[in-house]
């Protein structure tokens, strides 16, 4: 990873849809095999409350991906209007079947609704989105395993690997602290015996400790946050940011683009994530693998 930097952009960029579509082959294998010998496969229940498009659109994509892995998929559609005690109630009952083996909750849930209590109501065995408060305590302990753990940051590791970068030792800055990829991440880095520093919106001279950084996991959700002066020649870079900007030249007015100033750091970068095609496929394939633990686990005692 040292200070070379000869290779050509194109073998710089490190391709999560190809990555993502290799593990979900090999989840699609291993459910079959399950399936052969037990005569069950595992089972992923989605709960989707109101008509948000965005999360009509996620959960179509996930359904989707468990048809295509041979994952049975529940599905329970809520209005908008219901009470919390009404999706406590479709939560219990799917902690009760045993033929589902992950639940999701499919956030952000109606503003009446306390989004943290109806998540603690997912059994922790079916805990496939990895944000149990106990899952998340296991993995902040030395020595400690989670049960799952959160698909995003998951999948920021799953990628690093995959790529052959060696995490032991290197020092790694996450941008971000955000329950949902900043914290895990760094834990998660942690436990690959990385020096971990996290960078936040009150951290003093951000870029000088980036400079230091082996490996940057960007997820701080502010488009083109980290500059080229902010990367060391040959680091490793992971943007998991997903930020709107404006961009006359599409139908829908707009693009999608990075937390990372992209064009600029595959400069500097020995292998950095493209946005859209880098973490995004992998989030979804790391649901389907937690499931595929679950239900393996279990179909198998």
């Amino acid at each position: 990873m040292g200070g070379k930097n000869s290779k050509p952009e194109a073998e710089k960029i490190i391709d999560g849809k190809a990555i993502a579509a290799t593990i979900r082959e090999e989840i699609k294998v291993e459910v079959a095999e399950l399936k052969a010998k037990y005569g069950k496969a595992p089972g992923l229940a989605v709960v989707i409350v109101g008509n948000r498009p965005d999360s009509q659109t996620y959960v179509r994509m996930k359904r989707k991906a468990c048809d295509e892995a041979g994952i049975v998929s529940f599905h329970k559609e809520m209005p908008e209007d219901c009470s919390e005690e009404d999706v406590l109630q479709v939560v219990r009952d799917f902690n009760a079947d045993p033929d589902c083996h992950g639940i999701l909750v499919q956030l952000p849930l109606p503003k009446h609704m306390n989004e943290e209590k109806v998540l603690a109501e997912i059994s922790l065995e079916k805990d496939v989105d990895g944000f149990h408060p106990l899952n998340i305590g296991k993995l902040s302990m030395k020595g400690h395993e989670p049960l799952f753990m959160p698909c995003t940051p998951k999948g920021c590791i799953v990628l690093l690997e995959r790529s052959g970068v060696d995490l032991k030792g290197k020092n790694a800055v996450v941008v971000g602290r955000s329950n949902i990829v900043g914290m895990p991440a760094a834990l998660m880095l942690m436990k690959k015996d990385c020096t971990v520093t996290v960078v936040h919106s009150r951290t003093k001279d951000p870029a000088d400790i980036c400079r230091r950084a082996d490996v940057i996991i960007a997820a701080a959700g502010s488009a083109h946050m980290v500059k080229k002066n902010w990367i060391k020649k040959g680091a490793v870079i992971i943007d998991v940011g997903t930020n709107s900007v404006p961009d006359a030249t599409k139908k829908s007015g707009f693009r999608l683009t990075g937390d990372v100033d992209y064009d600029e750091a595959i400069k500097r970068a020995d292998m950095i994530t493209p946005v859209p095609g880098g973490v995004g496929p992998m989030t979804i394939a790391m649901l389907l693998s937690n499931t595929l633990d679950s239900g393996r686990r279990s179909i198998a005692n």
